[in-house]
């Protein structure tokens, strides 16, 4: 072989070398979690951010909750999209200085929009699973421009009519634990907020909303975790804000969102799973969302992104519009 073919197979050779460790590197970064604190009045919302491509602000469910039972799932589809995750005001670690008197639906629906503008965007995605569905709701019908697409995974009722239904298919799955469940509701322990308390209340009300045992055990050992991190103080003030947002909403007189939803042109996906003690939530949002994609997934219960991650992400490549993985 002449020198200077060699010398171009070479530098040929040495370029995709440099290419390829250039990519390694911006992937590791794009994995790589940045928190940030959003200031907000005499607070500030935790976020982290994790992955490369079209950003997603995410909404946790509760509305007692924060992010952390989301994760490692959610995180994996990094490779894909910006996830954009908080707390919601009130919660985990956006309790500091927050008064429950003062976090209303209002507020939570004005806080996305904190959170979109602190990530320069326009419109963006919203992924809302089970209470954030509805709060992904509440802010897309307010916002209808500021939403470029909407993903609903296994979401709460949106109507009154429709939670009354669910909470009738919930007793009856749960059966005979209903008592126990309501005993330790009314506990000393419980009531203090006990984060081994507030746990085994968990423990039974989540029994009846994973198909799988080995699913239920992992979401459970995650949500102990959580609580104990949490303590009897967040535990109580996360509590707190949970009752004011649902005397904002489910406990209105009449609330109904699925005539509104008629109205939204915001590209939506609902996902939902064949097991999901939510009965019928989905399918009746999806039904009322013009033009609305809903998938259902086998074997599946109310946490799909730990139940089938696979489902998941075929679902949403198939909803973006990218090859299957």
């Amino acid at each position: 072989m002449h020198r200077p073919i060699i010398d171009i197979v070479l530098v040929a050779l040495l370029a995709a070398a440099l290419v390829g460790q250039l990519s390694a590197q911006q992937t590791e970064r794009s994995m790589t979690a940045a928190e940030v604190r959003i200031p907000v009045g005499d607070t500030t919302l935790y976020s982290r951010a994790i992955g490369l491509g079209r950003p997603v602000i995410v909404l946790h469910g509760g509305p007692d909750f924060d992010h952390g039972y989301l994760l490692p799932e959610l995180d994996r589809l990094g490779d894909a999209f910006r996830l954009i995750y908080y707390d919601q005001r009130g919660r985990g670690k956006s309790a500091e200085k927050v008064q429950p008197k003062d976090v209303t639906l209002s507020s939570d629906v004005d806080d996305i929009d904190r959170v979109r503008r602190h990530h320069e965007l326009d419109a963006v995605a919203l992924l809302g699973h089970s209470w954030g569905a509805v709060l992904a709701l509440e802010y897309a019908l307010r916002n209808p421009t500021r939403v470029s697409h909407l993903i609903l995974m296994n979401p709460a009722p949106v109507s009154v009519s429709d939670l009354e239904a669910v909470r009738k298919a919930y007793l009856e799955r749960l059966g005979e634990e209903t008592d126990r469940q309501r005993a330790i509701v009314a506990s000393a322990a419980y009531q203090a907020g006990d984060p081994e308390a507030v746990a085994a209340r968990y423990r039974i009300h989540f029994k009846p909303s994973l198909k799988r045992p080995e699913d239920y055990e992992k979401m459970m050992a995650r949500m102990r975790a959580g609580f104990l991190c949490q303590g009897k103080d967040g535990i109580l003030k996360a509590r707190a804000v949970e009752d004011q947002l649902m005397r904002d909403t489910w406990e209105v007189a009449g609330y109904d969102l699925l005539p509104k939803l008629a109205q939204l042109a915001v590209p939506t996906l609902v996902i939902a799973g064949d097991h999901d003690f939510m009965v019928g939530a989905a399918e009746r949002i999806a039904g009322a969302i013009p033009k609305a994609e809903l998938v259902t997934i086998k074997g599946c219960g109310h946490f799909a992104f730990l139940e089938d991650a696979g489902g998941v992400r075929k679902a949403l490549d198939s909803f973006f519009g990218k090859p299957r993985r």
